[in-house]
């Protein structure tokens, strides 16, 4: 389970729960049900949810790479709006996507910067030559390709990506579907970094965190399963009413429903 670039505003904001809590959860749920979910912009979300963001700040270390090197892959880019907020792209710059309303969305975005967007299954192989990227960037991707990634890097190349750990945001991914032990078990940092050294790539860098995660009205839960659909496969409000209305009537008493997102940061480098 994953998403891309951060949902929404940081926790250190304060969400005017107000202006939102007052509404029926029937208004809430149908304004919610309703909304375009195309795209990876999570705007919608402001004042109805806050995600802690990791302490590192991935987008400007991301940057910061992107700016010393002279061909770039971003992997899964989303709606392109996270490598589109780097200062510097360098001269060759690409980037894939599998879901086609986010490959238009990050074609109008990025175009106009000079990334070329291919459109790519997300699967093996990855459609470029050996040795055809000095960097290659991932924020979280669906799953890591070890293999793929190293052979499209340059010997000296370096792959840097901010994927989601273990568990994360389980609280609501359990209230709907029950107690999910052997899913926890999955996307573990130390065993992205084995993955990765069985590839051939050496570890630079790995750290994880775990990030307070708050909804202020039902809607935003809507909204969010909505858009992450692998969350809670299948989610429809009609599914899930009666789980919502609970849902509802705890947001209401307790003034937000709080859960966990967990990341982690890894890079590594392919030896010269």
């Amino acid at each position: 389970m994953t998403y891309s670039p951060e949902p929404w505003g940081s926790h250190a904001s304060h969400a005017p729960r107000d202006s939102h809590g007052s509404r029926s959860f029937d208004d809430l749920i149908a304004e919610a049900d309703s909304v375009s979910v195309d795209g990876w912009d999570f705007s919608w979300l402001d004042g109805r949810a806050t995600e802690q963001r990791p302490s590192w700040g991935y987008q400007r270390l991301m940057g910061e790479r992107l700016a010393g090197v002279s061909a770039a892959l971003d992997i899964q880019t989303g709606g392109g709006e996270v490598l589109a907020g780097a200062p510097q792209l360098p001269p060759v710059m690409v980037a894939t996507e599998s879901w086609p309303p986010n490959v238009a969305k990050a074609t109008q975005l990025l175009h106009p910067l000079g990334a070329v967007v291919v459109a790519d299954t997300d699967q093996p192989p990855l459609p470029f030559a050996d040795n055809a990227f000095d960097l290659v960037t991932s924020r979280h991707p669906v799953r890591a390709w070890w293999e793929e990634i190293a052979r499209v890097l340059r010997p000296g190349g370096t792959y840097f990506s901010q994927q989601v750990g273990p568990a994360s945001v389980f609280e609501v991914v359990e209230y709907f579907l029950g107690p999910q032990p052997e899913a926890r078990l999955g996307r573990r940092p130390e065993t992205a970094g084995e993955e990765a050294e069985a590839a051939g790539l050496e570890i630079v860098d790995l750290r994880s965190e775990s990030l307070r995660t708050e909804f202020f009205d039902i809607g935003a839960v809507v909204y969010f399963l909505r858009k992450v659909i692998w969350m809670v496969p299948g989610f429809t409000v009609e599914t899930y009413r009666d789980r919502l209305l609970d849902m509802d009537g705890q947001i209401r008493r307790d003034g937000s429903f709080v859960a966990h997102t967990a990341r982690f940061l890894i890079e590594a480098r392919k030896p010269e």
